[in-house]
């Protein structure tokens, strides 16, 4: 088992920054793809990004493409997501999620290992 705290989020205005923390616990977490995923009220939950275990390739959402960047430090047991030049459209509850695969990484029903989420808010 894996157990995914979230933390980093808060209040920001547009155009500024947050970074977001996924610390984990349990089995080996190195071996894990990480995807972190954003859910808006009223709105599907949306793929932001993953980062693989197999040589740290990662993936983004068209939507934060070029603003959000995925990192990752094993030895820490840590997923790093940067989020950069925020707006509005940006305010949703963030989750962190591991998956023991390596493929579809923007498939939610992939990841086998959850969060609780992390409220980010931007201002205008």
């Amino acid at each position: 088992q894996v157990q995914l705290v979230e933390s980093g989020g808060g209040l920001v205005q547009a155009g500024g920054s947050l970074r977001l923390s996924c610390a984990a616990s349990g089995r080996t977490f190195s071996s894990y793809t990480v995807g972190w995923f954003r859910q808006a009220p009223g709105k599907e939950r949306e793929f932001v990004g993953a980062i693989s275990w197999r040589g740290g390739s990662t993936y983004y959402g068209d939507s934060v493409k070029g603003r959000f960047t995925i990192s990752r430090y094993n030895a820490k047991n840590t997923v790093y997501l940067q989020m950069n030049s925020l707006i509005p459209e940006d305010t949703a509850v963030y989750y962190c999620a591991a998956m023991s695969y390596d493929t579809e990484h923007d498939a939610s029903a992939r990841y086998e290992h959850w969060g609780q989420g992390t409220q980010v808010t931007v201002s205008s």
